[in-house]
């Protein structure tokens, strides 16, 4: 089958065992001064090794492999110990791999382990804005949270901080592999899906599309995974319940792509939303921007044809 799984780059990896030791599935290993991939059922493919990579050598790509086996996973798991458990099923609530998760309680039911006595309280690491991350198990790129209220107001180029306009961004992650429907500051927002370089070539990206708005990121050329980001975008729209949906792209061809899995994903959600399409110029002029026809509107008037 294809799906998501860990790809090392042996030329970058030096063999620190970083990954090793926050990788509690087991499915890798040193072998021969590099860490290696040696087991595809124990590797969920959502990556908690990678943000304690110091080379940047693991990445996610998606390829023939083995299914992953929770249950596998979770008997490997049990002589580590409880925190080692804890962590992991933070690791997949994280993920929303709700199936995955029903399957490690059955198991470790199956086996006796009570997680629930003895659980400590985690510390909350109070951010700038006053809102609380709590530290956990997982992928630290993935752990969502948000950290500025979506009211801030206006601030003009004389109150800006050292270095220029204080940022827009109220949430993270934004890589849209990384990002869940499910998270909180999705409900009901106004969703701007982002190709990676818009930002780059827009010099008032955040006044301009951010502000007020949440946000996910693609490269439709360069990210593997189309299936995974479709199906996430119809769950922030059927589950999140986005209100708007704005598709910001620069003018290549290979950019576009981004916006047609937008609208697919709202033609296959069950709620019907609009969708605003923006393309950027290279040199960071807006060319164009419009608000599209509704699907259901589309409908209406092909069939009024």
């Amino acid at each position: 089958m294809k799906r998501q799984i860990i790809h090392i780059d042996e030329d970058k990896c030096t063999g620190c065992e970083q990954c090793i030791i926050n990788c509690p599935e087991g499915a890798l290993a040193i072998v021969d001064g590099k860490a290696r991939l040696v087991s595809d059922i124990q590797c969920d493919g959502l990556g908690a090794c990678i943000g304690h990579c110091p080379e940047d050598a693991i990445t996610i790509e998606v390829r023939e492999a083995e299914a992953y086996d929770e249950r596998k996973v979770i008997e490997t798991m049990i002589p580590q110990g409880q925190s080692v458990l804890r962590a992991h099923l933070e690791h997949l609530r994280e993920h929303d791999q709700t199936a995955e998760l029903a399957e490690a309680h059955a198991v470790l039911k199956e086996h006796g382990v009570d997680l629930s006595a003895n659980k400590a309280k985690p510390k909350a690491t109070i951010l700038g804005h006053g809102h609380a991350l709590h530290p956990g198990g997982g992928c630290p790129g993935s752990r969502a949270f948000s950290f500025a209220p979506k009211d801030t107001p206006q601030v003009s180029s004389d109150d800006a901080a050292p270095g220029g306009q204080p940022s827009q961004l109220a949430q993270w992650p934004v890589q849209l592999h990384l990002v869940s429907p499910m998270a909180p500051y999705f409900r009901d927002s106004h969703l701007v899906l982002s190709a990676d370089c818009v930002a780059h070539a827009v010099g008032d990206y955040h006044q301009r599309f951010l502000r007020g708005n949440s946000l996910a990121i693609a490269c439709p050329k360069l990210d593997q995974g189309r299936e995974i980001y479709l199906n996430k975008l119809v769950s922030l729209v059927d589950d999140a319940q986005i209100q708007t949906l704005t598709v910001l792209t620069m003018e290549v061809p290979c950019c576009s792509g981004l916006f047609h899995m937008a609208r697919q994903a709202v033609e296959t959600a069950s709620r019907d939303i609009p969708i605003r399409l923006v393309v950027v110029g290279v040199r960071g002029d807006v060319l164009s921007d419009q608000w599209l026809p509704m699907e259901n509107d589309r409908k209406r008037a092909s069939a009024s044809e």
